[in-house]
């Protein structure tokens, strides 16, 4: 048992990383300046597209996706519901209708056959979430968007440095959305961001983005003029340069972290190969996981006890394991405006009973796996019936 608890994901900053953010401190810029064009100059690189969009959040970056694309009311939009609830959330922002799809039972991503089935005339947009670091099938997620004239959206906010068919993560959407959470991949502390080939809906969401202003600052610095004019309201879902500089620093080092979270991974797999209880989700050959997540589902028929109490055990030897997600439409807010419930995604359902995820983050160091590891066979052999 570990005296202290490891955490299931956590940030890795080092001092390239404080560097980066003092120079942004030391000159004119906080926000609105320079570092922002090069973040987003950076990570459009990076992903392979033409336009990168910072935001505020994640959360910010689906939302501004969502109002680029026209979403309004009597929209449906597909989204798989074992996901975090931003992912639906951004979608009634907008005043839209999430419809709710099942995933695939053994990878947990979004099951382009459960999407098949709810696409109606109402349908404007199919979310695809790259659930625990690992694209989905986009493949055939794209044979439906193109068949039905619909847009396709990588909500990517765990897969940042992943590829699928090796293509980057970020270029296989219409639209593709990021989050920079400390437990994401890379870090600006709280950041989103939208990468896309589409020109002008980028400007567009760079007004968005800053109260729906239609130029800058600095344009109008330039043009001798302080006019401006909000054809829309907008938000407030600036990046600070601050924030942006940690990202380019961050960037830099994205390969080796996902190349790391990698390496425990394939630790942990190995161990668990002997662990009748245990299965990881599997991984496809075409896809390159960025392994935001280390999830496995539980084998319950060859336990005596539940998840709950497979979680309190672990908590208890010091791993800090979670579970990702409740499904969405279980919640509340879902089952008293969309009329959602049990029965709706059965496979999802039936794995949320058994999902539990273990820690996996650059900075642990090969004892902190071999800790994972053993407190994890303590506690199946214990309750194994």
């Amino acid at each position: 048992m570990r005296e202290d608890t490891l955490a299931y994901g956590g940030q890795t900053i080092e001092e390239d990383d404080i560097e980066a953010v003092a120079d942004v401190l030391r000159s004119d810029y906080l926000t609105t300046g320079p570092a922002v064009d090069a973040f987003e100059k950076a990570f459009a690189d990076f992903v392979g597209t033409d336009e990168a969009v910072a935001v505020a959040n994640g959360t910010a970056a689906l939302h501004t996706a969502m109002r680029a694309l026209g979403i309004g009311p009597g929209d449906e939009v597909i989204v798989p519901t074992l996901t975090f609830a931003a992912t639906a959330n951004s979608v009634v922002f907008e005043d839209g209708t999430p419809v709710f799809a099942d995933v695939e039972p053994d990878t947990l991503l979004l099951d382009p056959e459960s999407v098949a089935e709810r696409i109606t005339e109402n349908t404007q947009v199919i979310v695809g979430v790259d659930y625990a670091g690992q694209p989905c099938r986009y493949d055939a997620l794209r044979e439906l968007a193109d068949a039905h004239d619909l847009t396709l959206l990588d909500d990517a906010c765990h897969a940042t440095g992943g590829s699928y068919k090796g293509e980057p993560v970020g270029s296989l959407g219409d639209f593709n959305t990021f989050s920079f959470h400390p437990v994401k991949n890379m870090t600006t502390g709280e950041g989103g961001m939208i990468t896309t080939d589409d020109s002008e809906l980028a400007r567009e969401m760079r007004g968005f983005r800053n109260h729906g202003i239609t130029s800058t600052h600095h344009e109008r610095a330039e043009q001798g003029s302080w006019v401006y004019e909000i054809p829309e309201a907008g938000y407030n879902y600036r990046l600070t340069d601050m924030q942006c500089a940690l990202g380019i620093s961050q960037l830099e080092k994205l390969p080796e972290w996902v190349e790391r979270r990698r390496e425990i991974a394939a630790r942990y797999d190995a161990a668990f190969a002997g662990v009748d209880a245990v299965e990881p989700i599997r991984m496809r050959e075409d896809s390159t996981c960025a392994y935001h997540l280390y999830v496995i589902q539980l084998n319950l028929d060859m336990l005596s006890v539940g998840r709950e109490k497979v979680f309190d055990a672990l908590q208890a030897e010091g791993i800090g394991v979670n579970v990702h997600y409740i499904p969405v439409h279980y919640h509340p807010f879902y089952r008293e405006n969309f009329d959602t419930g049990e029965g709706l995604c059965p496979v999802a359902e039936a794995a949320y009973d058994r999902i539990l995820t273990l820690p996996v983050f650059p900075r642990m160091t090969d004892e902190d796996v071999d800790d994972t590891v053993r407190a994890v066979r303590k506690v199946m052999a214990a309750y194994k019936r």
